[in-house]
């Protein structure tokens, strides 16, 4: 299949937008043009094809909020809720549509029997959130049905889901005190090092971190608790963050762990094995990867290559890439189980299986002759066609 543009991890720039002229007339304002890059983007297939986007506003609460679902092929669109201060409600769509996208790969991938979806809510989640604004986009995500299931995602956490559900049965990634497996951060973490483990056995012959040095770029929701694995494992530890009280929080329990000024230096240093970006997307880009001392990327955050290009950059740099969304699927392989009766053990027995699933993508890599991130989309494109039934 060619390769694609406008999806998580493979995004690229965002899509040209030409302004919307519209006429009004009694109080009723008719749209006479359109956007090209927002229907370019969801209505061709190499791109888009996405099934449904839903535009919600609520004025009352100052909701805005967009909802894509790429695919329902293996089963009910599955797929967090970002809560972002977009720059313009052109980005935010563009956004929604790469991370619903990026969402069907990642749950193909996981195994899961769901199809891709994402949210994002237009706004500052310090200045905006409110419950009413939660309750009306918990009424949104109601109306179609069972067709999207949301989680938390950047901005939005478990108490923010405890309120979307009082609205909407479709709703994971509750509190346990609601029914709810809590924060997912936890087996996003595990999920993360497991495929850490796999690159290592595929790189270095032997599935552990011990007296590698690992550098993570964001010790948030999902970095710390990798941190804690790493150095369990034995491995020497690097962090950054933006946030300086993040950082502290780490560093107070483990002093041996080393800080870095910033990412541009983290990813400089000297005899570093492993990156680990867990913040936020483009991560790996033109600027990055020429000076990545790395031999292996394999991190948390989403959306890792700025552009199409990048894994071929890395490949040709001898860097191992472990696809983003195949390692870290610890988080929505939690919240999907919580849809039929959470069990954490049976949930962190699927996320080890990240470990083979990333050996196998290294596989087909090397067979295709082709990057690992073109090799797990080949995977993941052949269940949801499978799926399809062509």
């Amino acid at each position: 299949m060619p390769s694609r543009t406008g999806r998580a991890g493979r995004s690229g720039t965002l899509p040209t937008f030409r302004r919307v002229s519209a006429d009004s007339y009694l109080g009723v304002t008719t749209v006479t043009d359109v956007t090209d890059g927002v229907l370019h983007t969801l209505f061709q297939s190499d791109q888009g094809g996405h099934e449904q986007v839903v535009l919600c506003q609520d004025r009352a609460s100052g909701l805005k909020a967009v909802i894509a679902i790429h695919s329902t092929a293996l089963g009910p669109a599955l797929g967090g809720t970002r809560f972002y201060p977009y720059a313009s409600e052109e980005e935010a769509v563009a956004d929604a549509l790469n991370l619903a996208r990026g969402m069907s790969y990642k749950n193909a991938m996981a195994g899961l029997d769901h199809g891709g979806g994402k949210a994002v809510i237009i706004g500052d989640p310090e200045k905006i959130k409110t419950e009413e604004l939660l309750l009306a986009y918990g009424r949104c995500v109601a109306s179609l049905g069972g067709r999207y299931v949301t989680a938390c995602d950047v901005g939005t956490y478990v108490a923010d889901m405890d309120v979307v559900a009082r609205e909407c049965r479709w709703t994971t990634g509750r509190s346990p005190e609601n029914g709810g497996a809590g924060d997912s951060s936890v087996l996003t973490a595990f999920g993360v090092f497991q495929g850490m483990r796999a690159s290592a056995q595929h790189l270095w012959g032997d599935p552990t971190l011990r007296g590698r040095k690992v550098g993570v770029a964001g010790v948030g929701k999902v970095g710390r608790h990798l941190v804690e694995h790493l150095l369990k494992d034995g491995a020497e530890v690097v962090i950054t963050d933006v946030r300086d009280e993040s950082v502290r929080r780490i560093t107070e329990l483990h002093p041996e762990v080393a800080v870095a000024a910033d990412t541009a230096t983290l990813i400089r240093t000297e005899g570093l094995d492993i990156y680990a970006p867990c913040a936020l997307g483009g991560a790996l880009n033109d600027d990055t990867v020429p000076v990545l001392t790395a031999k292996v990327v394999c991190g948390a955050a989403n959306n890792q290559l700025a552009h199409p290009g990048v894994e071929k950059d890395l490949a040709d740099r001898s860097i191992l890439y472990a696809p983003d969304y195949v390692v870290n699927a610890g988080g929505v392989i939690q919240v999907a189980d919580e849809l039929h009766g959470f069990d954490f053990d049976r949930c962190k027995a699927k996320a080890s299986k990240i470990f083979d699933t990333t050996l196998a993508i290294f596989a087909r890599a090397k067979d295709d002759g082709i990057p690992p991130a073109a090799a797990a989309d080949r995977i993941a494109e052949q269940r949801m066609a499978e799926a399809r039934g062509h």
